[in-house]
């Protein structure tokens, strides 16, 4: 019988559960693991494990938490290849993909390695009579992380690095459908010396997640997944008087102009809309031609292409592999079943790979003619599908992109830098790429969507993230030669 994976509170393993979750290898259909579902006992556990090392964790110079840091950077690199294996098993992406996603949390930890220096405050030396005044950012506390399954290792480092960098303590409920990245992750961060309690990791489903939520002790949540739970997370979040940020679900256009080279944007929508077989929130969902020529080039460049992807489980080096479970691929079916019903041109159709068992794999499938009433166009697929809208004009295109709900990426492929110039100033997105497909900022930078793809007012990582998981305090001050002066009852002003 498949083991259960154990979580991780105090810097070991821990079990305690009230029941638990199958996980499967979503190339063979088959149950590899359990995910436990924390009981009571064990979320207090790790809240009061973490809590009891804040204190502790928080009076630590920010340069030795930094060095901590560097030494966990070190261990991941060294043990990367063992990591992008275990996501590839759990997930069903490719290793290359697989590899790039450590390679992007590894930039998130080379970041917060130089915390220390976006920690400094303020300072106002004299600003009445004898008195001086500064900032300083201080840390939260206990802190709380809730991840996807779609980037298992990545997006839990968007968080745990910079939140125990700033000084707070972390638990962590990873998806139930991948849970093993993250117990490697906090195995790596024990040998590379943290503390016991600063990092936790806590499985289960909604209800662990809802409880870590409510607890008073818990003082902000960072979240990472669909924007109906995102909604329900950061309001839940809210109502307790938590700092929260949650981002949500993502509908991802590129924009095609007449002038762009039509075989390097057909290759950057390839790997932006089939890599890691759509189950991105960058993913680039739909194509918006600037012209019928422009619309007829890339369908017929695009169908051409996805006939030609190869489909297979992660350790045959292939294009795509399957999508997480038979659940997800069957909303998939149902999104592209939608698109005939509604009048697209289905000129690929991914359906045929379902002939490939065992597995959840699906093929990818590519839509014509698609308009804005339909659903394959409104909803978040987060599978290989790519929708093609056909516009006439950019500012029809701006137009357009602007009215969806979501907002978090937006690209546009196009040799006229004032058509470029334009695209970015007037798009309603919270990432924009220019001739870049999937613009996903460094860590130095900060990553997050508008609309409704970002609840809350701070991004992730970047100077966001400090803010995010830090706040300010500014202290005056004014120390006496001459004996105190008597009291007053005035409003206090400097002299």
């Amino acid at each position: 019988m498949p083991s259960c994976v154990p979580h991780w509170i105090g810097n070991q393993a821990a079990t305690g559960q009230t029941g638990s979750l199958p996980v499967s290898n979503p190339a063979t259909g088959e149950v590899i693991r359990h995910t436990p579902i924390a009981d009571a006992a064990t979320i207090e556990h790790a809240i009061h494990s973490a809590q009891q090392a804040f204190t502790g964790w928080a009076n630590i110079p920010a340069t030795q938490r930094s060095q901590v840091l560097f030494r966990f950077k070190a261990l991941l690199e060294q043990h990367r290849d063992a990591m992008a294996h275990c996501i590839a098993e759990e997930h069903g992406k490719t290793l290359s993909d697989a590899d790039g996603e450590i390679s992007r949390g590894i930039e998130v930890v080379e970041f917060a390695c130089g915390i220390p220096h976006l920690l400094k405050g303020e300072y106002s030396c004299q600003i009445g009579q004898g008195i001086d005044s500064w900032s300083q950012h201080t840390p939260l506390g206990v802190v709380v992380g809730i991840t996807p399954f779609n980037f298992p290792c990545m997006v839990p480092l968007w968080m745990i690095p910079v939140a125990i960098a700033c000084g707070n303590t972390f638990i962590l409920k990873p998806s139930e459908k991948t849970p093993s990245a993250a117990n490697m992750l906090a195995h790596l961060f024990k040998e590379a010396g943290l503390p016991e309690g600063v990092l936790n990791v806590v499985h289960g489903g909604a209800d662990t997640a809802n409880t870590l939520i409510d607890d008073a002790r818990v003082q902000a949540v960072s979240f990472v997944g669909s924007t109906a739970v995102a909604e329900q997370v950061y309001a839940r979040a809210s109502a307790h008087g938590k700092r929260a940020q949650a981002l949500g679900s993502a509908k991802n256009h590129l924009v095609v102009m007449p002038d762009a080279d039509i075989d390097a944007a057909c290759d950057a929508v390839m790997g932006a809309a089939f890599g890691s077989a759509g189950e991105r929130c960058m993913a680039i969902s739909v194509v918006v031609a600037i012209g019928d020529p422009t619309a007829d080039a890339m369908a017929a460049a695009l169908a051409k292409r996805i006939r030609a992807l190869r489909i297979a489980a992660a350790d045959t080096d292939p294009d795509m592999g399957p999508l997480i479970s038979e659940s997800h691929r069957e909303k998939v079916i149902d999104l592209i079943g939608s698109g005939v019903e509604q009048g697209a041109s289905l000129l690929v159709d991914g359906r045929e790979t379902l002939a490939r068992t065992p597995g959840f794999f699906l093929g990818g499938s590519l839509f014509d003619h698609v308009t804005p009433d339909m659903r394959i166009y409104q909803q978040e697929i987060f599978g290989p599908v790519a929708c093609l809208v056909r516009q006439q004009t950019l500012d029809a295109a701006i137009e357009l992109i602007n009215r969806h709900a979501y907002g978090n990426g937006a690209s546009i492929f196009t040799a006229s830098g004032h058509a470029a110039r334009q695209f970015s100033h007037q798009v309603m997105a919270g990432m924009v790429g220019v001739n870049i497909p999937i613009p996903v900022p460094m860590a130095f930078h900060c990553f997050g969507g508008w609309k409704r793809s970002l609840f809350g007012p701070l991004h992730m990582h970047g100077p966001d993230g400090v803010r995010f998981f830090t706040r300010m305090k500014t202290i005056t001050s004014r120390w006496h030669r001459a004996p105190n002066q008597p009291p007053s009852f005035d409003m206090p002003v400097v002299e």
